[in-house]
């Protein structure tokens, strides 16, 4: 799609809301996943295995579902030396960042008694990993690193074959690198409903997280209520505003880049300076529609109303490119990563931040993928005298009608101490 160039008029919270309705979101597949799931959950493997056929390997037998260990070596051992060591890297730098996020456990002393934060990993957690267009071994680093990071001992990876039946070489080297605990070769909403209620081949796991297209993201949601899920991480997107002093080549490659990712991607760039914006429509229209994504540049009245239609489309990557641009970082509170006078290409593979990230405006409540979504807390408490807080909290239990919520505290008190 070739890039079109507006200029912005009437509330930011409107132009954001009319680029955001560009992309299609998951309601408009809500009804086919959720036939696919109800057949793999009755189904189970076959019915995997039928939608493989259908959608990934073109009809030809699907290989079996689960990857074995020889395989994976295999494919470790034919890698790219290069391809390797940016993976081992990656793995590095990623899984640092991530151990910043995890917390010690907490506690809360109030003298008669004690609250103690806890958290603690699940017990499995799958990964799922993109194919169609093109392979993401970046994807494997960045679930599995933050898994790990988490403490969870059981990771596994999912990612559709191709049409030669086999999931891509690439992927699977990356899941031996990151010593994935199994990987499937499986994809689609098949693959989520599988993960979620567990198939002959594939062991339930607690917590799903990774990007795919919109039947993928729409089979998390609604499975959203038996697994724990990252966020929406569909069609991606990027914003981008930038100063009239800024090179125009490194700001075309950035939106030319995130226009790789293919159909329902947007990219959005705003800038005060309508000629940057006609030179820079000139250089997309040799790339861009070759991608069939979607680009919009804005012609803005001001930094100010160029943070205000950011924060209102809270966009999956916000590029802040030039001094008067990189100055407004700090008032950034809506979006899934930030790049400050860079580009998004290093937070999609290398710097560290974590690639997996709230698309569709989700940024406003959801957070990159990190330890938080592979550990739950809970909170342990100890009561050494119930006195006060007895004869405080009864009185409430009885005007909620529950009264033996208060005998249950009062029975506690000093004499009446039940042993």
């Amino acid at each position: 799609m070739l890039a079109a160039i507006i200029e912005a008029s009437g509330e930011p919270a409107q132009v954001a809301g009319e680029l955001r309705r560009l992309v299609p979101d998951g309601g408009s597949v809500a009804a086919a996943v959720a036939a696919i799931i109800a057949e793999v959950q009755a189904a189970g493997d076959a019915a995997v295995r039928r939608y493989t056929e259908l959608h990934d390997t073109g009809g030809r037998p699907a290989l079996a579902l689960r990857v074995s260990e020889h395989e994976l070596q295999r494919a470790r051992e034919r890698m790219d030396p290069a391809v390797a060591a940016a993976i081992e890297l990656a793995l590095d730098n990623v899984g640092r960042v991530a151990r910043a996020s995890v917390h010690a456990d907490a506690t809360v002393d109030f003298g008669a008694h004690s609250v103690t934060v806890r958290e603690t990993p699940v017990a499995r957690a799958a990964v799922y990993v993109p194919g169609g267009r093109a392979p993401y071994p970046s994807t494997v680093v960045m679930g599995v690193a933050a898994a790990r990071a988490a403490g969870v001992e059981n990771v596994v990876v999912c990612s559709p074959p191709g049409a030669g039946g086999d999931v891509h070489p690439a992927i699977l080297g990356a899941c031996a690198l990151a010593q994935a605990s199994a990987v499937y070769r499986m994809g689609g909403a098949q693959a989520i409903a599988a993960l979620a209620h567990g198939t002959g081949s594939v062991e339930a796991v607690d917590v799903v997280v990774g990007p795919g297209n919109l039947y993928v993201q729409e089979a998390k949601r609604q499975l959203s209520g038996r697994i724990g899920i990252d966020s929406f991480a569909g069609p991606s997107d990027l914003l981008a505003i930038a100063d009239a002093s800024y090179p125009l080549e490194p700001l075309a490659l950035d939106l030319i880049a995130q226009a790789e990712h293919g159909q329902g991607t947007a990219v959005v760039a705003l800038s005060t300076d309508g000629d940057l914006l006609e030179r820079l429509c000139g250089r997309l229209a040799a790339e861009l529609p070759d991608t069939r994504a979607i680009c919009r540049l804005v012609q803005v009245p001001s930094h100010d109303y160029a943070l205000e239609l950011a924060e209102a489309f809270a966009p999956e990557h916000l590029e802040l490119l030039g001094p008067l641009a990189e100055q407004l970082a700090p008032r950034v509170t809506r979006a899934g990563c930030v790049f400050i006078g860079t580009g998004t290409a290093f937070g999609d593979y290398i710097a560290g931040s974590n690639h997996t990230l709230p698309t569709g405006g989700a940024a406003r409540f959801a957070s990159s993928l990190g330890p938080q979504h592979f550990r739950r807390t809970f909170t342990e408490v100890r009561i050494n005298d119930a006195t006060r807080l007895a004869r405080a909290a009864a009185p409430l239990a009885r005007a909620e009608g529950f009264e033996f919520h208060a005998r249950s505290m009062e029975v506690r008190i000093g004499d009446n101490q039940w042993r």
